[in-house]
């Protein structure tokens, strides 16, 4: 199916379960957190996310979307030290908030790269996962991430 390995279908149901579990905590709270179920199935399906997507290598070897795997895990650990210890003090609400959706975009890169690469079928939008016309659609992700994390900071 469009290219993609048995662990690449799965590692992509569970990342878009992790989507959806994101905007629908988002939507209930106005923020991700892990005391909603919602916030959980968000945090638990972008760590399997991550860990499924270690084991691809579609382009290669060790690459970019491996690194960006690997720092997804340590923005989670993170906000969920902030979130459960109150490891940053006064600060940790904040960084719990902006971390869970730095999270949630994180997502994006690697869902616009592997989409346009494989769509439309017949001629894929983007030639390869390095091409430049990828960086304005993830450009655009970055910035409504930016809105989004202002806006819940200061809702926070």
């Amino acid at each position: 199916m469009l290219g993609l390995t048995t662990l690449g279908v799965i590692h992509t149901v569970i990342s878009l379960i992790a989507l959806a579990a994101g905007f629908a905590a988002l939507a209930g709270a106005r923020e991700i957190s892990t005391r909603p179920s919602a916030g959980r199935t968000f945090v638990g399906m972008t760590i399997l996310s991550c860990l499924t997507g270690l084991g691809i290598f579609q382009h290669g070897g060790f690459g970019n979307p491996h690194v960006l795997a690997i720092v997804t895990l340590i923005v989670l650990a993170i906000a969920l030290l902030a979130e459960r210890r109150a490891s940053f003090g006064r600060l940790s609400r904040y960084m719990a908030t902006v971390g869970y959706s730095l999270a949630l975009f994180f997502h994006f890169i690697p869902g616009t790269v592997e989409t346009l690469t494989r769509l439309p079928a017949a001629a894929p939008y983007l030639a390869n996962p390095e091409d430049p016309k990828a960086l304005p659609i993830i450009g655009t992700f970055f910035v409504i991430f930016l809105i989004g994390a202002f806006l819940q900071v200061i809702r926070v």
